[in-house]
């Protein structure tokens, strides 16, 4: 059975998209053009950064209904994760908190995806 292993991101401006991604995973895309730009990492997961004025069908959504959600080791990485983006300006939409999942932080790239980042909590 076939499963999921990419997403895309609708973008005003793949290259500049991929820049700011560059920065954040600390990592170049394995392809990048004008109007698309991809990431992939060791999981496997592909991200792409695709020109939301090329898309077909026209995309009808505006940014912000999702979630790229990026697991870390530990709640003092979730903190730590916040404190860095903060300190480059990244936009932060909620400041780390304990939720019933675990300790989580959300942030926005520059189109205003949202980026999760979490620890789950430990098991009872």
């Amino acid at each position: 059975m076939p499963h999921p292993d990419m997403i895309n991101l609708y973008v005003a401006s793949p290259p500049e998209s991929a820049g700011f991604y560059s920065e954040l995973f600390d990592m170049e895309p394995v392809e990048a053009s004008p109007g698309f730009a991809l990431f992939a990492f060791a999981s496997g997961m592909k991200l792409g950064l695709w020109a939301r004025y090329a898309v077909a069908p026209t995309v009808i959504a505006p940014p912000g209904g999702s979630e790229v959600v990026i697991p870390v080791a530990s709640n003092a990485h979730v903190d730590a994760t916040w404190e860095d983006w903060s300190a480059r300006g990244i936009t932060i939409l909620q400041a780390p908190t304990t939720m019933d999942f675990g300790r989580t932080f959300v942030a926005s790239d520059p189109d205003g995806h949202r980026l999760r980042v979490y620890k789950l909590a430990e098991s009872r």
